[in-house]
Order: structure tokens, then C-alpha cells, then sequence
């Protein structure tokens, strides 16, 4: 009976160390799947907040985004995406806004309405016209970018144009706070003769 009572007390102390490998590797399983889940969530989306009030009414200060960074690498920019770049001018920042206007269009703002093309734009989204004026032409690889409440906006009125390469990606959806949920609606602006 000795010999016996020796061998249990011998394996219980291997039983012990297969539990303790055993959860040390569905740890490490975890947190390696959490790593690749955090990476490849971030290759394909950003999330970002909103910073300031050139976007209202569409988007308010402190609202959280989630943008699709892969929107442009299997399609093309149209007018009135809300996206979001990094600044073309010190300082460097993130900045969102809306396009509108496209590689080969000549914007002009002039009387509180912006148009593009020579065809005047319905904005409804917009907080107020445009209290000032101007004519830009889009060259290839840029955009031209306003924010929504066009008399309180950084934007390509001030700075000039956007290069394409700047462009981080599309805003989808606010997600937070969460009574405000819901995706972003980007309106419809086609203009004869031009991408729309």
C-alpha cells in the first residue's frame, strides 16, 4: 500500500503543473488573438473626435467617429464625402471635413452659394451661407474641402487645396455619445459635366 500512496502524491503535483501550462497558454492564446483583432481593426478603421464646431450642424464638438480607412483604396472620393486628413500646413493635425470639389472642378463662392462647375450647390446641411468669396480650380491628385459651418471652418477656403495623399479615410458612423448614434448621411452633390 506504501508504494501506492507515494505515486498519487507524485502525480498531483504533474496534474498541478498541466493546469497551470494550461491556462498560461489559453492566456497567451488570448492575448495574441487580442493583438491581432486590435491591429487589423486599426488597419481597416479609425475612430476620431470631433474638435470644435466647424462641422455643426452634421457633427458636434465632442462627438466620436469611425472612419472606414480602406473607403478610396477600392473606390473613388465623391462630392460631399465627410472625411477625414491630416492638415496640408503646420501645425500637424487631423482635421474633418467636407468635399466639394473634385480633381478638374472650378469652385466659386460668390453671394453666400457655393458652385461648382458653374452649377450652384443645394446644401442643406450647411449652418449658414458663406460669408465670403473666392475661385479655386482643382488641380489632379486634390480636393477641395469645407466644413459645414462654413463661417467658422479651417478649411480650403483659408488654406487651399487638399492633396489626396493627406486623406486618412471616410467618416461612417458617430458612435458616441450614445443617444446620438447613427450614420453619417453624405448627401448627394452631382454636378453636370464633372465626377460627381
Amino acid at each position: 500500500m506504501q508504494p501506492e500512496r507515494q505515486s498519487e502524491a507524485a502525480t498531483q503535483p504533474q496534474a498541478e503543473d498541466i493546469r497551470w501550462r494550461q491556462m498560461f497558454r489559453d492566456i497567451m492564446e488570448t492575448l495574441i488573438l487580442a493583438v491581432v483583432l486590435f491591429v487589423g481593426i486599426n488597419a481597416v478603421s479609425a475612430r476620431v473626435r470631433v474638435d470644435g464646431t466647424s462641422m455643426i450642424p452634421t457633427l458636434q464638438n465632442g462627438e466620436f467617429v469611425l472612419i472606414n480607412r480602406l473607403a478610396y483604396r477600392f473606390g473613388d472620393v465623391q462630392r460631399s464625402d465627410i472625411i477625414v486628413f491630416h492638415h496640408p500646413n503646420p501645425p500637424a493635425q487631423d482635421l474633418i471635413k467636407r468635399v466639394i470639389g473634385l480633381p478638374g472642378d472650378e469652385i466659386v463662392i460668390h453671394d453666400g452659394q457655393v458652385s461648382v462647375n458653374g452649377q450652384l450647390l443645394n446644401e442643406p446641411y450647411i449652418a449658414a451661407p458663406p460669408a465670403y468669396e473666392g475661385t479655386w480650380l482643382v488641380p489632379e491628385g486634390s480636393l477641395f474641402v469645407l466644413g459645414d459651418n462654413r463661417n467658422n471652418s479651417e478649411d480650403s477656403h483659408k488654406w487651399g487645396l487638399l492633396p489626396m495623399s493627406n486623406v486618412i479615410g471616410k467618416a461612417i458612423l458617430i458612435y458616441w455619445p450614445p443617444p446620438e448614434w447613427t450614420v453619417i448621411q453624405h448627401s448627394s452633390l452631382s454636378v453636370p459635366g464633372s465626377r460627381s
